[in-house]
C-alpha cells in the first residue's frame, strides 16, 4: 500500500474552512510559502508570478481550504502561490458586518508604523474573479471593495528582501471596529473570545443572534435580514471606523 502523501492538507492539519466552520475562521495558514495545487502544498521555484495579480489576504483567503472551497464552487483551478509577505503601515481589524458565513472577519486598516506578517496570493483572471464575487466586490451592497496599495506608502517585502511595487488587498466597505476609543481594534485572530465579547457588551446583539458564539454562528449563516441588522446595530452603538484605506479603492480591472 502506498504512504498517505504528507503534501495534502488533510495531512497538514490544513484541511478546515472556515466556509464549513464558521468559529474556525480565519483557519490555518501555511507554515511557509507554498504552491496551493487542488488539495496540496508543493514547493514554490519562485516568489513573482508576472502574469498574475498579487492580492494580500488578512483573513480567510490565506487558508488553503478556503480557497480550495472557493474556488471549486465555481469550477476554477486552484493552482495558487501563496507567498509569505513582510506588510508595513497595515493592521489587522475587525470588519464592521456579519458575514453570512456565520463569522466576524477581518479586514485591514491603516496603522502607521506597524509591521503585519501576510500571506500575497498570486491571482489569475479566472481565481480574481472568484476571490471578488465572494468578497462582493462588483455590488454596490457587498461588504468589500478592492484596494491599490502603492509600494511607497505600504511596502511589501517578500522573503527574498524583493519590494512589490504595489499589491491588492480587500478593505471593508462599512468600516472596521473601534477598540473602545477612536482607533480600530485589531482583529484577535480568534472568533470565540471576539464574538463573545461583543454579546457581552450588547443585550441588543444578545436577542438578535444568542449568548454564544455557537448559536451566534449559527443564527447567522445564511440569514441575510439578521445580518444586515447586526451590520447596522454596529453603527447604531458607535462601534464602527474608517479604515483609512478608502482612499486607495481603485477600479479594478482584471489580471
Amino acid at each position: 500500500m502506498d504512504a498517505p502523501d504528507p503534501r495534502t492538507l488533510e495531512a497538514l492539519g490544513l484541511a478546515v474552512a472556515p466556509r464549513e466552520d464558521p468559529l474556525s475562521y480565519p483557519g490555518a495558514w501555511p507554515a511557509e510559502s507554498a504552491l496551493l495545487d487542488g488539495n496540496r502544498l508543493l514547493p514554490l521555484d519562485r516568489l513573482v508570478f508576472e502574469d498574475r495579480v498579487p492580492v494580500l489576504s488578512v483573513g480567510s483567503n490565506a487558508c488553503p481550504a478556503q480557497l480550495v472551497h472557493k474556488m471549486a464552487e465555481h469550477g476554477v483551478e486552484c493552482r495558487i502561490p501563496l507567498v509569505k509577505a513582510r506588510v508595513t503601515d497595515i493592521g489587522i481589524g475587525v470588519s464592521a458586518h456579519v458575514s453570512l458565513l456565520g463569522y466576524l472577519s477581518a479586514s485591514p486598516f491603516h496603522s502607521p508604523g506597524s509591521t503585519a506578517e501576510l500571506f500575497l496570493t498570486w491571482l489569475d483572471e479566472a481565481q480574481l474573479a472568484v476571490v471578488d464575487a465572494s468578497e462582493g466586490v462588483d455590488s454596490p451592497t457587498g461588504n468589500f471593495q478592492r484596494a491599490a496599495l502603492p509600494g511607497t506608502d505600504f511596502p511589501v517585502e517578500l522573503e527574498s528582501g524583493e519590494l512589490l511595487d504595489h499589491a491588492w488587498i480587500y478593505v471593508n466597505r462599512w468600516g472596521v471596529l473601534r477598540d473602545g476609543g477612536p482607533g480600530p481594534r485589531p482583529h484577535p485572530g480568534r472568533q470565540r473570545p471576539l464574538i463573545t465579547e461583543l454579546l457581552t457588551a450588547s443585550p441588543e446583539l444578545r436577542t438578535l443572534f444568542g449568548t454564544t458564539p455557537d448559536e451566534f454562528a449559527a443564527r447567522a449563516r445564511g440569514n441575510r435580514e439578521l445580518c444586515l441588522r447586526g451590520r447596522e446595530l454596529f453603527a447604531e452603538h458607535k462601534w464602527t471606523t474608517v479604515s483609512g484605506l478608502e482612499q486607495y479603492v481603485r477600479p479594478h480591472p482584471r489580471a
